[in-house]
């Protein structure tokens, strides 16, 4: 999608603080982080929500999983614990429609949602 702003921080189009990057995903530091540790996950594909996964993404999304529990590892917060975010449609919380999870971690969480 031309106009998806995580889709050109994916090509490169706009700058982002890399954290990994592969051939089908990017992780990039939040620029409004909530945590001390915030990181944005992505597919390199546009894919809107996870109400838009096809059966086809479901290798994708299995290392998109694994690319997450790396980068808490070489964050340091794997030990003591982080949360992970999917906000999915406008009543979840989605700003940006584009599949995404936040990494939230570097401090204690508490155990309320909302």
């Amino acid at each position: 999608m031309e106009d998806c702003i995580f889709c050109k921080i994916a090509k490169g189009e706009i700058p982002s603080s890399k954290v990994y990057e592969d051939e089908d995903i990017l992780a990039f530091k939040d620029i409004n982080p909530v945590t001390p540790v915030h990181i944005l996950v992505i597919p390199k594909k546009h894919i809107e929500s996870l109400n838009n996964v096809e059966p086809e993404d479901e290798k994708l999304l299995g290392k998109i999983i694994l690319t997450i529990k790396n980068i808490a590892k070489e964050q340091e917060i794997s030990e003591k614990g982080y949360r992970v975010v999917n906000n999915c449609g406008e009543d979840g919380g989605q700003e940006v429609k584009h599949l995404h999870f936040h990494i939230l971690g570097g401090k204690k969480l508490g155990t309320k949602i909302v």
